[in-house]
């Protein structure tokens, strides 16, 4: 594996960021994030159709420009330094890759192509109204009547689920448990028996939906019973995704704050002077600089085919969320009395480190899991 940007990646991540400071401004974040739909329609087609975001993983064959994990890391990271609302992360990431990892080759051709030209925003469904990570919390059942299925159960925490065309809906056999009996269903946004409703979250930079479906009907992708290996990788390579949205959020955090200090004059001198604070920003960086080794480190692993991948994505992103989290919390005591204030943009980056801090699971489960997964690891390697 690399350990360095090739200058392909490094002119691509440079475009992403003019593009993002040009379209993705924080005034145009706190417009966005008071509206329904929580994302500007012509920016994400700009971004789907000028810079090709939204297949940017998606292979050739099926409309997408056929990049890894590493490259849509880069996006991600941007995406997350800018705080710019898009459903990137529900659609490009979670619903993508799921299609691309559970479903068939007749699915992928037919559900592929309209989110890589970004005029389908889908999302994925695994999470139950218990909030519990992981396929094994997986609570809704399926139903299978000759050639036809229906959903029956609850999602919460889906996001962009009110606004997405295309919905994946994770459920399983019932009376099967752990990632036994586990399918993916594709249900359309007007489906008889669906009902949508927005959530108020702390975030609304984020839209997230709880779904309920009463023997609502589905379309099953891939196999029957056989999803839980691909959701899992799924999930796998979206906390990766997150961690490196969560470093791009903590820079410009730091950024932010160093620039600050350097502006604010107190007993005559900048409080960047001051001892106190240069230690602070100093464990700033540090933490940083961890996160984003660790974030870049999983992108690298997932793209060479690493087989311990659950282990360092786990630890991307348990890593990522406690950084994001302590570096926004510093970044506001830092700015002072401003930093509380909702003039301030602080608080922006505050609220998604906060929101994504348990997003796909928080850090004690991903530590815990972590430990499991290097375990069995050890045990596969010495046996």
């Amino acid at each position: 594996m690399q350990f360095a940007f090739s200058d392909e990646q490094q002119q691509f991540r440079d475009m992403v960021r003019r593009f993002l400071v040009e379209t993705s401004p924080t005034t145009q974040t706190r417009q966005l994030m008071d509206t329904e739909l929580g994302f500007d329609p012509e920016v994400w087609g700009r971004m789907s159709q000028e810079l090709g975001l939204a297949g940017l993983a998606i292979p050739e064959a099926h409309g997408g420009a056929g990049f890894g994990v590493v490259e849509l890391c880069i996006a991600m990271e941007e995406l997350g330094r800018a705080i710019a609302c898009t459903p990137y992360l529900a659609t490009a990431v979670l619903a993508a890759k799921a299609i691309e990892l559970v479903g068939s080759s007749a699915d992928q051709a037919r559900l592929l192509p309209p989110i890589a030209s970004g005029q389908c925003i889908a999302t994925l469904a695994l999470t139950e109204p218990s909030g519990l990570p992981g396929i094994e919390a997986i609570e809704a059942t399926a139903a299978q009547s000759g050639g036809a299925y229906s959903l029956t159960g609850a999602k919460k925490f889906v996001i962009d689920g009110c606004n997405a065309d295309l919905l994946l809906i994770a459920a399983r056999t019932p009376g099967s448990t752990g990632s036994k009996g586990v399918s993916l269903f594709e249900v359309a946004a007007d489906a008889p028996g669906l009902q949508r409703t927005a959530l108020a979250v702390m975030d609304p930079t984020r839209k997230q939906a709880q779904l309920q479906v009463d023997s609502v009907p589905a379309t099953l992708l891939g196999d029957f019973e056989g999803a839980a290996a691909g959701l899992q990788t799924t999930l796998d390579l979206a906390a990766i995704a997150l961690a490196n949205e969560m470093v791009g959020g903590a820079e410009r955090l730091l950024e932010d704050t160093v620039a600050y200090t350097q502006l604010r004059v107190q007993f005559g001198r900048t409080i960047a002077s001051f001892q106190a604070i240069k230690h602070r920003c100093t464990e700033m960086l540090l933490g940083v600089e961890l996160a984003k080794s660790t974030a870049y480190y999983a992108a690298e692993a997932a793209d060479a085919g690493a087989p311990d991948i659950a282990a360092l994505a786990s630890q991307a992103k348990a890593i990522a969320a406690d950084t994001y989290m302590q570096t926004a919390i510093e970044a506001i005591q830092l700015h002072g009395g401003i930093g509380f204030t909702w003039d301030n943009d602080t608080h922006l980056w505050f609220k998604r480190a906060k929101s994504s801090e348990v997003l796909l699971g928080d850090a004690a489960w991903h530590r815990e899991r972590m430990i499991q997964q290097t375990l069995q690891h050890m045990e596969a390697q010495t046996a």
